[in-house]
């Protein structure tokens, strides 16, 4: 695919901060016999691969806003372009040595989702979309999966860690799609979640209390490959609201009515 000049920028960052962390990933079972030191590697791998995406764009892009899980919102002398960026989605992942983690960086124009990469560098898997001109994978156009019914389906999920709410809602929502489903999985990286929705790879996905840096991107891989996002409760408030919803046309539709009847509704 020929990359317009907004998704150069976004893939050049992506990968130039992917290369720390492939590297740091990399170093990350050599600190396994200490409990305190291979949190603490990350945390740092964290921080460098923000600032690293957060100087290449505002390079590209002078003035765009940011939002980023390490640095929170950053203003812009743009009122009307803001990053939303996750610099390493899959943390509890990278640190366990799981290659199942991304950057994820959205770009917001106007109050909408227009631009998308997220990027596994160590799979080297990148996914990329802009609005209206597709989603791809290494430059492969993406679909969503074609399956209509929810039993033949492989439905993704976030599962609320030690500590954060929703437990009561998961432990109802379950038990619930797991009778009605061909199986539930869990990746512990959002982005990735969408962007396995958005390439026919999980058919469906459903979470709660997510980040706007969650989802940005994934949410347009997802629209841009043909598929449906909407929060828990059918609307388009994702990035405010923290639920999610997606798959194609019928799946999605299943997957929201069984989640209103996992609760009696």
């Amino acid at each position: 695919m020929a990359r317009s000049a907004l998704l150069n920028v976004m893939v050049n960052a992506a990968t130039k901060a992917g290369r720390g962390l492939a590297r740091d990933f990399g170093e990350v079972e050599n600190l396994q016999v200490s409990v305190k030191g291979p949190a603490d590697f990350v945390s740092a791998a964290d921080h460098r691969a923000d600032e690293v995406l957060i100087a290449e764009l505002t390079k590209a892009r002078p003035g765009y806003a940011f939002l980023t899980e390490e640095t929170g919102t950053v203003e812009g002398t743009d009122k009307t372009h803001r990053w939303i960026i996750d610099p390493l989605d899959g943390t509890t992942n990278f640190l366990h040595g799981i290659p199942i983690f991304a950057i994820s960086i959205g770009l917001e124009r106007e109050g909408q989702i227009v631009a998308a990469v997220v990027f596994n560098p160590v799979t080297n898997e990148l996914y990329v979309a802009e609005r209206g001109a597709g989603a791809f994978l290494n430059d492969r156009r993406l679909r969503v999966a074609k399956r209509n019914e929810l039993a033949d389906a492989v439905i993704a999920t976030g599962i609320p860690n030690r500590g954060r709410k929703g437990h009561a809602e998961f432990n109802k929502e379950l038990p619930h799609l797991m009778q009605r489903t061909a199986g539930i999985r869990r990746c512990g990286a959002a982005s990735i979640d969408l962007a396995w929705v958005a390439a026919g790879r999980f058919d469906g996905y459903w979470e709660r209390g997510l980040k706007a840096w969650d989802i940005a991107a994934g949410l347009l891989l997802v629209e841009e490959a043909g598929g449906i996002v909407s929060d828990i409760d059918g609307g388009k408030n994702m990035l405010g609201d923290g639920s999610v919803v997606a798959g194609n046309n019928a799946i999605h539709k299943a997957l929201r009515g069984e989640l209103v009847a996992a609760h009696g509704a």
